[in-house]
């Protein structure tokens, strides 16, 4: 299938900075791996710009297919490097981040699912910079209940896990992964280890209005303090298609319903992604 046209409200300008060319200079030197760039994120050039960039953790290579994602996947990645940790607390001590945003890829090869080395990363960040405040989107670590104790005891300043779609959608979108157990994710962290948390959802991926408000409701009902909603963009002609282009309008009603809902934090537009100003919005 081809991939839709874009309407006007998705076509980016883009311009050089300095900022930009630092911090991919950066980013090599350290050889770390960004989300931006493995995502193949549409804020990369924005971000990068202004000297600010989500770092991926446990290679680049997942172990999953989800078919929405940019993301490189294999049954048996490389191990993950063990200096990584470091590196990332040394690359945001140069970029001079107040804020700052993991992730990584899913690693279901792993027997804690890089539960430790998330881990590590959190306690090098900040023994490397005290004062920043940290974000982890993590994964579901299969719902491993050790795997997670061990990452959300480490007290991130907000747990991100995105529940990605509509229950309705998982099975062609998500397969490997189960919508009622990302939001146990959640709510473990929120009840349990008083975490703020915060999920993203996609949209344009044949999701009804309706589907999407029960999904609002969902988060609202296990205390989700942040929400991002943001367009669905088809990386490949391989990856599940593109079903509608929703339109600015749609997203500020998105979000208008989930602040009435209650959720804190709403950031809701066409190219709202999960650590998208991440700093300003927590």
């Amino acid at each position: 299938m081809k991939i839709r046209r874009k309407p006007e409200w998705l076509k980016m300008r883009l311009s050089g900075t300095a900022h930009f060319a630092s911090t991919r200079k950066l980013i090599a030197s350290y050889g770390l791996n960004t989300v931006c760039r493995s995502a193949l994120c549409p804020n990369l050039h924005e971000c990068w710009s202004s000297g600010t960039a989500t770092f991926l953790l446990l290679g680049d290579t997942c172990t999953r297919g989800c078919r929405f994602c940019a993301v490189k996947t294999a049954a048996d990645p490389p191990e993950p490097d063990p200096d990584e940790p470091e590196k990332i607390a040394r690359a945001v001590k140069e970029m001079n981040l107040s804020h700052v945003v993991l992730t990584s890829v899913t690693r279901d090869d792993l027997r804690d699912g890089g539960a430790k080395a998330w881990v590590a990363a959190i306690q090098s960040v900040r023994s490397v910079n005290p004062d920043v405040t940290l974000e982890c989107l993590i994964p579901d670590f299969r719902g491993d209940r050790r795997a997670l104790d061990e990452v959300m005891s480490s007290a991130p300043d907000v747990l991100n896990h995105n529940v990605e779609t509509v229950p309705e959608l998982y099975a062609a979108v998500r397969p490997q992964a189960d919508y009622r157990q990302s939001l146990d994710v959640l709510r473990l962290a929120r009840t349990e280890y008083g975490l703020r948390t915060k999920s993203g959802l996609m949209v344009g991926l044949g999701e009804s209005v309706g589907q999407v408000r029960e999904v609002i409701g969902d988060l609202r009902s296990i205390g989700c303090d942040h929400l991002t909603i943001g367009q669905y963009l088809q990386p490949t002609a391989a990856h599940f298609p593109v079903h509608e282009y929703v339109t600015p309008e749609q997203f500020d009603e998105y979000r208008r319903y989930a602040l009435r809902s209650g959720i804190g934090s709403v950031q809701s537009a066409p190219f709202v992604r999960s650590s998208y100003h991440a700093a300003e919005n927590t």
